[in-house]
């Protein structure tokens, strides 16, 4: 059985990922959810948490068992990290190293292994240079980035931000599992 951990960030996008996380442990996969605090503002921890029969990790300082080291256990155990939808926080984070909630953190830890993010974000924030140098960095890195597609946002707007499809994630995700 594969490990995936599914980073969900504030984003409108967020219900998406339920898609994911449904699929992904129809499938067989055991999915380990961490959502960030504004990802929290826009889908609840308790659908991801029927969908995968796991635990969701939202807080890093909450009372988890205290004879584990929760986000390095985390980033232990996963085959293949995914971030679904991955706002500009986030990929600013990843890109500079910063961990200061779960998700940044469990993903500095996770370093050495296949990692996807799929950016999700108004065309204006996705499109300015210091986000498309972020997605660069990670690139470097060794990152895999779902580019987003081209609609109608949440803001109103049409342009290049909205999240990919669910069916090329998770074709992304098979692709990359293949490997693992």
């Amino acid at each position: 059985m594969k490990n995936i951990v599914l980073g969900v960030t504030g984003s409108i996008a967020a219900y998406k990922a339920a898609d994911i996380a449904n699929t992904l442990t129809k499938e067989g996969c055991s999915v380990h959810v961490i959502m960030t605090k504004a990802g929290t503002q826009f889908i609840s921890p308790l659908t991801f948490q029927t969908l995968t029969k796991n635990k969701v990790h939202t807080d890093m300082f909450a009372d988890y068992d205290p004879s584990v080291v929760e986000h390095i256990s985390l980033a232990q155990r996963a085959d293949l990290a995914v971030i679904a939808p991955a706002s500009a926080n986030i990929i600013a984070k990843l890109a500079g190293g910063i961990a200061d909630d779960m998700l940044s953190s469990v993903m500095l830890a996770y370093s050495t292994k296949p990692a996807i993010i799929c950016p999700a974000m108004n065309t204006d924030m996705y499109e300015n240079p210091i986000t498309q140098r972020n997605i660069g960095i990670l690139r470097e890195y060794g990152y895999g980035i779902v580019e987003p597609r081209e609609g109608r946002l949440a803001c109103g707007s049409v342009g290049k931000g909205a999240l990919a499809e669910t069916e090329t994630i998770l074709n992304a995700i098979r692709e990359a599992l293949k490997g693992c």
